[in-house]
């Protein structure tokens, strides 16, 4: 399977309620960046009068006002938070003051494992650490509204608490930032997990669903095929990040001029994260060993 063909031909429609499927609109927030493409997007799900809402977004004036004109009428019943990243998130307490609803997600922010001594987490600052959900919702558990049912399924890899949404009686998955038409995925620790992600793929793999809707860009038309696609892809950033090792390659830094040398500077410091995210799944396999624990610092070694 070759690498995913990514899908940069999105049309954002800032502030204006775009239908993407029956009973599910999308409303796409300003706030564009290298790591957001267009901007987050949120989703309105349900057929009735109470209606569910997927990622409310960032602290944006607008995309408030936007998603209260969404509601045109309706009520919000749920809250659904797919993770804790500061554009998802932060909305959800405007949103439950002004409506009532109940929030819901597979917990608070937390790194995907301990950190270091030392090591200070970088996604500290863009990180929603205070977000407490009032429903906590276990892998395979639902939440039923009026026209709608929505499954969590625990997808951790990009965070450790990121949860993709399967609009039940349908062939819809809202997964958020685990897989989008228009990038790769970041994965960066102490937040994410390259083995979680994997894992998550394959689990994602394992499903039916035949369109995902995703948190930014547009929606993922062929998910067997662009999953295999991705694992593809990681599996080859593998190889050269090893490759990368054997040939003498010490730091991540030097990594990254060789195997990025084409990518956004801009974007250099993620990749350096999603290089620390390899080499640490490869020195837990035991192909790489290292100077201590592996960190953005580190010296790595190929272990014949």
């Amino acid at each position: 399977m070759e690498t995913p063909e990514f899908d940069l031909t999105f049309e954002a429609a800032y502030g204006e309620t775009v239908p993407v499927a029956e009973g599910v609109w999308r409303i796409t927030c300003n706030n564009p960046s290298p790591f957001t493409f267009a901007g987050t997007n949120s989703y309105l799900v349900g057929r009735g009068q109470e209606v569910a809402l997927i990622d409310p977004g960032p602290e944006n004036e607008a995309h408030f006002e936007a998603l209260m004109r969404a509601l045109n009428g309706r009520r919000l019943s749920h809250i659904f938070i797919s993770h804790t990243h500061r554009d998802h998130s932060p909305l959800a307490a405007r949103l439950k003051a002004e409506t009532g609803a109940i929030t819901v997600a597979e917990g608070p922010h937390r790194a995907a494992r301990p950190l270091h001594a030392g090591e200070v987490n970088p996604f500290a600052e863009s990180s929603d650490s205070g977000f407490v959900p009032d429903l906590v919702l276990e892998d395979g558990a639902g939440v039923e509204g009026d026209g709608w049912s929505l499954c969590g399924i625990h997808t951790p890899g990009h965070t450790a608490n990121h949860m993709a949404f399967a609009l039940e009686g349908t062939d819809i998955l809202f997964s958020a930032d685990h897989v989008m038409a228009f990038a790769t995925t970041v994965v960066a620790p102490p937040d994410g997990s390259m083995a979680d992600f994997m894992a998550s793929l394959d689990k994602l793999l394992s499903r039916s669903d035949r369109i995902f809707f995703p948190g930014h860009g547009g929606p993922v038309v062929d998910p067997p095929a662009f999953l295999r696609g991705l694992r593809t892809h990681r599996r080859m950033r593998e190889r050269a990040v090893l490759e990368r090792v054997k040939a003498g390659d010490r730091e991540i830094a030097t990594m990254v001029k060789a195997i990025y040398a084409s990518t956004d500077p801009r974007l250099h410091g993620a990749a350096g994260l999603s290089v620390l995210a390899h080499l640490e799944d490869l020195v837990a396999r035991g192909q790489v060993s290292c100077e201590g624990p592996p960190g953005l610092l580190s010296r790595y070694f190929y272990a014949d």
